[in-house]
């Protein structure tokens, strides 16, 4: 709790309900990071290509908001470094981490925004499922890390 900082995180829960109700109106569709992802990641064609256009935006929007914020935060004096990779956890276990995690959004057939954010919002019971799951396993891989590993 060394580094909680509540009003960039209410800013930040704002701007992320904001952006996925606007996609939501806008579009019909639903801001679940890693459909939208696996859409983009699947090519474009000139068959798909409104649909690709969406979502190569608003990928562009998650780094390129990510990048003024630290922009900003560094200039004002907020935030002295921008985030980087943890320093002296293992290389593998991240790749590791990164490709459990992409195993998981495709067995759960979604990710944390698009069950856990959208889909609570619509009090759909997969996605409370889906985010109960996702809270235990992180929670459960956590203490495996530092307890059973030692990693801290």
């Amino acid at each position: 709790m060394e580094s909680f900082t509540p009003w960039s995180a209410l800013a930040g829960g704002i701007l992320i309900g904001l952006s996925a109700t606007l996609l939501l109106l806008t579009t019909g569709r639903i801001a679940g990071i890693s459909g939208i992802a696996r859409g983009l990641l699947s090519g474009y064609s000139a068959k798909n290509a409104g649909d690709f256009a969406w979502r190569a935006l608003f990928v562009v929007g998650l780094i390129g908001g990510a990048w003024l914020y630290y922009g900003f935060a560094e200039a004002s004096g907020v935030v002295s470094v921008v985030p980087h990779a943890r320093p002296g956890f293992p290389p593998l276990l991240l790749i590791v981490a990164g490709l459990a995690v992409g195993y998981g959004t495709a067995l759960a057939r979604g990710c944390t925004s698009g069950h856990g954010v959208c889909g609570l919002a619509r009090l759909s019971p997969r996605s409370l499922a889906a985010t109960l799951t996702f809270l235990v396993a992180g929670i459960a891989a956590t203490w495996v890390v530092r307890h059973v590993l030692g990693v801290q």
